[in-house]
């Protein structure tokens, strides 16, 4: 299994921008379909955006659509996640997921053996 960590989360105010990292470990990243899923308090994981193994294609939940932009970079390892427009809304421990030539149901996170330890996002007003 490929092993992940996340940076990049922290404070930040409604209606601003923040952007969390991923990177794997192991030499075959570009095989793995990754995710973005989220925890808020008192709520189940859920699963935000993913991008596929194969052809990058991408896919998000409805709230954030037009807001979060997931990417990836194949020669760093790295999956990213782009919030803008954060809201309250958003604050939750965000994990990156990875399953090796995953296709189809991104949003079941029983489908993905790896996971990284979560990075808190915190909206204020």
């Amino acid at each position: 299994q490929v092993q992940l960590v996340e940076s990049g989360g922290g404070l930040v105010q409604t209606g601003g921008s923040l952007r969390v990292s991923c990177v794997a470990s192991g030499r075959t990243f570009s095989s793995y379909t990754m995710t973005w899923f989220r925890q808020a308090p008192g709520k189940e994981r859920e699963f935000v955006a993913g991008i596929t193994w194969s052809g990058g294609d991408t896919s998000y939940i409805d709230p954030v659509k037009g807001r979060f932009t997931i990417s990836r970079d194949n020669a760093k390892k790295t999956v990213y996640l782009q919030m803008n427009s954060l809201q309250a809304e958003d604050t939750a421990v965000y994990y990156c997921a990875a399953a090796l030539y995953l296709s189809g149901d991104l949003r079941n996170p029983k489908r993905f053996p790896s996971w990284g330890q979560g990075t808190q996002v915190t909206v204020s007003s």
